[in-house]
């Protein structure tokens, strides 16, 4: 299963011939003090916490801001060191002192340091670091960009002329291998293949070997394994006449020179005496067979990781690199740094509690983190009816916060799965707050959703000729039709990637279908791609600086004053498809990196149906069960309690006056017939659709008027002011007072805030505010 690369390979190629925003370091702090990390509105900076004007004046000076733990990873320079860092606890700080401490001392040369770590970024800010501390001409680099600067130095020695062009992307090299094989991919498999390519070269595991081992790693393949292997084994062929080579061949052809040529290795080893590895829980198979070539025999090598934030094992990384350090290195330094100085004690408290009850070898390496921060709010825990409750809550949170002064770019909205975005994009753009999306397309620019829209355009034109359509009787059921084309089927794919994530993505389509034809159900397929068009309009990105909204994955090295972690839900948290012990508890661990995202506000939500009316048949993440209040623990190690209260549906922020509440759904009766109402426009109406109606004719028709008005201002559908449906309620019940409006169902929180006067006084016979002019 290793894939070992020889010279007689290279020559064959040849001849035929593929971590968090940057803060300033203070210059002093202690261990109660908010840290540079802090640096929002929210909690204002100690004096004297800006960055260096000049570096420290001598080696000792490096070493006076450290905490006793990151001092002895400073002074720990000699043999191997193992640094076992939690969240926020300042290992970029620890081992970037290390580095000046030792190049200030004159104990190590800085062009003999190498320092490697995931990101670009992350390297970027610690070769910005070693800048300001003096430590001048130390590399800091991915492990690829390492690599390729050897394999480019190296090449015409080692095999001889240029070395071949490097791919930026592997799709379309993949399609060509599909179309080699006659197998037929569509962007998602293309994208799900790639993956698996990926996957078995940074394990090492060669075309012939792919079945056994993804086996043996338990991975959901995307295709029939054999067909697999057979597109994995023709890209090689076509790289190979093509003279390219991709991402991980840089590392495999770098590792394949190192093995070989004992005269290179030296040369590389003479060059690097002192190695820094960054996020070592991450390293896959591969670079760490490199990184073991790089070091030779030596032993001067220093690692930073944590297993409690392994959340990437599906791309190969593994953290039993880390956890077997002290195995492979018997006389190994161990420091662990538990103060954090990132998140108040509250948010420390719940991350505690989540690792307390997890189980497996990364569990019995977790760290019990100590929050170095003052007293902060306790997490919010927040139930909702149905997933559009849940958005419109937290969207109104962040209304409040922003109008406290809260920068948007310090609000962030975590999610499981790009699918969920769409919701929350909908909510902040109904209530005028700016987005920006992070590792993830706009939901109307997902390849698959603009796709969904030709077809439903198309069939909104034709479907009178089209066959699909001919048993459709209703609006849900020709979406259903059509999207059946695109991918879409009952149930969902077996798995995750990108297969997942595109039925995710036409399933919330077929899902706005119902929403949209109980709403108005008279429409037509027409009147949805009308709405859908408006939609995609109205939730348009504004360029300025905004709440991010981000999946969890996306999410890993960042941080923010507020966080919401929503949709924490059984089915989603841990996600369905997670099914053996490994599986479920990298879920955790995923949803330990959400909580340890936030500085001082985090907000726990999840929504007990999906769509309005919905069967409420949802039930919070077994990961909170003896965290949130009012829930017992389910096993594992004895979690750390939970404080603070729970609301339900829209309540109050715990501050001020509490808002009108949404009134929880039970089950909801005609108050013409009495009989039990179960569609979503009738349960608006509280009547039966055939009941007699006592509208208001007069009154619908101003309020229907007014709506076109406040669309047009806000550049909205008209449906995103009040449903058709919200507006004959209305117009029936006459309310008098925002208690009676507010009962309505269609009428939240936040329309009663935004709308509240200028209905109430329409009700009244008056005209609303800012009407006389005759806009």
């Amino acid at each position: 299963m290793r894939q070992d690369v020889t010279p007689a390979a290279l020559v064959r190629l040849q001849g035929a011939a593929c971590g968090q925003p940057a803060h300033p370091p203070p210059a002093t702090w202690q261990h109660g003090r908010v840290t540079a990390a802090t640096h929002s509105t929210l909690f204002p900076q100690h004096p004297g916490s800006a960055q260096y004007s000049a570096p420290p004046s001598g080696a000792d000076a490096v070493l006076e801001g450290l905490d006793p733990e990151q001092r002895e990873v400073a002074t720990a320079l000699h043999g191997p060191v193992c640094v076992l860092a939690g969240a926020g606890t300042g290992k970029t700080r620890a081992i970037t002192h290390r580095i000046a401490y030792g190049v200030r001392a004159g104990i190590l040369q800085p062009s003999s340091v190498l320092a490697v770590t995931f990101t670009n970024r992350a390297a970027g800010e610690m070769r910005g670091r070693l800048r300001q501390l003096g430590a001048t001409g130390v590399q800091a680099r991915t492990f690829h960009s390492a690599a390729l600067r050897q394999l480019q130095y190296f090449w015409p020695k080692a095999v001889g002329g240029s070395m071949p062009r490097l791919v930026d992307r592997k799709f379309q090299l993949v399609a060509d291998a599909a179309a080699a094989c006659r197998i037929r991919l569509d962007r998602g498999e293309l994208r799900d293949i790639t993956a698996e390519i990926e996957w078995s070269k940074v394990t090492q595991t060669v075309p012939a070997d792919y079945p056994l081992a993804a086996a043996k790693a338990g991975r959901e393949t995307p295709r029939d394994p054999a067909e697999i292997v057979q597109l994995y084994s023709t890209y090689e062929d076509l790289k190979r006449d093509r003279a390219v080579i991709d991402f991980e061949d840089v590392l495999l052809l770098t590792v394949a020179i190192l093995q070989d040529r004992h005269d290179i290795v030296e040369q590389v080893r003479a060059q690097y005496q002192h190695f820094v590895v960054d996020e070592y829980q991450d390293v896959s198979p591969l670079q760490q067979r490199l990184l073991e070539l790089w070091l030779g025999d030596r032993d001067n090598l220093c690692v930073v990781g944590d297993a409690s934030q392994t959340i990437y094992s599906f791309t190969g990384a593994t953290p039993d690199h880390l956890l077997d350090f002290r195995t492979r290195h018997p006389g190994a330094t161990v420091v662990k740094l538990v103060r954090d100085y990132r998140s108040t004690p509250q948010v420390v408290h719940l991350a505690n509690g989540l690792l307390a009850q997890a189980r497996g070898r990364a569990a019995d390496h977790r760290l019990e983190l100590v929050s170095q921060r003052p007293p902060g709010p306790e997490p919010v825990y927040t139930e909702h009816t149905d997933e559009p409750a849940e958005a419109e809550g937290a969207a109104r949170r962040i209304r409040e916060l922003l109008d406290a002064g809260v920068p948007a770019g310090e609000i962030a909205i975590l999610f499981r799965t790009n699918a969920q975005s769409e919701t929350y994009e909908q909510a902040l753009a109904d209530a005028g707050i700016p987005y920006q999306l992070r590792g993830a397309e706009r939901f109307f620019d997902r390849p698959e959703v603009r796709k969904a829209g030709i077809a439903l355009r198309g069939a909104a034109r034709f479907g009178g000729n089209d066959s699909l359509l001919d048993e459709a009787v209703d609006l849900p059921s020709q979406v259903r039709a059509v999207l059946s084309g695109e991918g879409w089927t009952t149930t969902p794919p077996a798995g995750s990637g990108a297969v997942r994530e595109r039925w995710e993505s036409l399933a919330a389509l077929v899902n706005l279908a119902q929403d949209f034809a109980a709403a108005r159900p008279d429409a037509t397929l027409s009147d949805l791609v009308a709405e859908l068009d408006e939609r995609a309009n109205a939730q348009h990105a504004p360029t300025v600086q905004g709440v991010t909204l981000a999946s969890l994955h996306s999410a890993k090295g960042l941080e923010w004053d507020v966080v919401f972690l929503v949709g924490v839900a059984e089915g989603m948290m841990p996600i369905t498809y997670a099914k053996t012990d490994e599986q479920i508890e990298e879920e955790r661990r995923l949803l330990y990196v959400g909580v340890t995202r936030a500085r001082s506000h985090l907000h726990v939500s999840w929504s007990l149906a999906r769509s309005p009316g919905g069967r409420p048949n949802r039930r919070p993440s077994r990961f909170l069960d003896g965290l949130r209040p009012g829930s017992a623990a389910t096993g594992g190690r004895s979690g750390a309690g939970a404080s603070g209260g729970i609301e339900r549906g829209h309540g109050g922020s715990g501050t001020g006056p509490a808002a009108p509440r949404r009134t929880q759904r039970t089950p909801a009766r005609c108050r013409v017939c009495g009989r039990t109402l179960t569609d979503a426009g009738e349960m608006k109406l509280m009547r039966c659709e055939d009941c007699p109606s006592d509208m208001d004719e007069g009154l619908y028709e101003r309020l229907r008027q007014w709506r076109e008005v406040q669309a047009r201002r806000s550049g909205q559908p008209a449906f995103c002011v009040f449903t058709d449906k919200t507006l004959m309620a209305i117009a029936e019940a006459a309310p008098d007072d925002e208690g009676e409006l507010a009962r309505i169902p269609g009428v939240g929180v936040r329309k009663l805030n935004r709308y509240g006067t200028d209905v109430l006084a329409i009700c009244a016979g008056h005209e609303p505010e800012g009407e006389e002019d005759g806009d």
